[in-house]
């Protein structure tokens, strides 16, 4: 059949690459789709937390990623995917030049959308000043202080992980109540280095030649910091699978089987989008998935 792929893979970087390195090594045909960089390794200025890699830029990471997915054999197209149909025994991609492919086997490797605050010079400092993913960037917070803004269960923990790091941390929430979990709130509550700072939303970040000094907010006072972490809300980038009504959890995220096989037959996924890997969203974590969804498929086309 004319354009048919063993395995289509929606999107690229940290489980998209690995995912066609590994088909590429079981022999099959495999393409991957993508479009431009996304997830938070993207948003990172450096990563110190893959193995043998001891600091280095996401871009020059993903370079590697990519590079060895192509010497493996994968093929590469830079193109948006528009359209997943699936069919009795195949699915049918479109892309958005309207470009057709056909695939036994599909998987899913894109990323969550963080939600941002919109505020002056968040997108500028984006990887500087600013940040989406303690876990990336914690070695910048190292006994600094620290703004986080957020109300849920992410806002809290990262609270309190960043608590044993940075030497003050402001927690920062519109209301005077969280909608995270009570027990996160009373050990958040419990530390001495953390600041409730509420009925209060961030309204600018302040800066100068040394880099972020403070941070206005709405009723006009001023928190100095050094760093300002933004955990509103992530919401998983499923849209271009969503029409097939694949099962997902209380948050949007694919379930997926330990397989990485979603409830809709043939249709896998990988990286920040999955049930899996107890949502550990860092890149070792996303590289393994995309590894164990390859080999799925290649025990499945077996």
């Amino acid at each position: 059949m004319e354009n048919m792929y063993d395995l289509i893979i929606i999107w690229a970087w940290s489980a998209g690459y690995p995912a066609g390195m590994y088909a590429s090594r079981y022999k099959l045909k495999n393409l991957i789709i993508w479009a431009q960089p996304g997830g938070a390794l993207a948003t990172s200025h450096k990563v110190e937390n893959y193995p043998w890699i001891i600091s280095a830029p996401w871009k020059e990471i993903m370079d590697k990623f990519r590079e060895h997915a192509i010497v493996s054999g994968s093929e590469i197209l830079q193109e948006m995917v528009e359209k997943v149909d699936k069919h009795e025994d195949h699915f049918h991609i479109t892309t958005a030049t309207k470009k057709e492919f056909k695939a036994k086997r599909v998987i899913i490797a894109t990323w969550n959308n963080h939600r941002k605050l919109w505020v002056p010079w968040e997108k500028e400092f984006l990887g500087k000043w600013v940040s989406y993913c303690a876990t990336c960037d914690w070695m910048f917070f190292k006994w600094r202080d620290v703004i986080v803004v957020g109300w849920w269960n992410t806002a809290l923990t990262e609270s309190l992980y960043l608590s044993e790091i940075a030497n003050k941390v402001y927690l920062v929430h519109r209301r005077d109540t969280f909608r995270a979990e009570d027990s996160w709130v009373e050990k958040a509550k419990q530390k001495e280095n953390i600041e409730f700072i509420l009925n209060e939303e961030v309204s600018e970040i302040v800066w100068d030649m040394l880099g972020m000094t403070w941070v206005k907010l709405k009723s006009g006072k001023e928190l100095k910091a050094d760093w300002i972490f933004i955990a509103v809300w992530t919401l998983p980038n499923t849209k271009i699978v969503d029409h097939l009504n694949p099962k997902k959890d209380e948050e949007g995220c694919l379930v997926v089987d330990q397989r990485q096989e979603t409830s809709i037959k043939w249709l896998y996924a990988a990286w920040d989008v999955t049930t899996n890997s107890n949502k550990f969203k860092q890149t070792i974590m996303s590289a393994a998935e995309g590894c164990l969804a390859a080999d799925s498929i290649h025990s499945d086309l077996m």
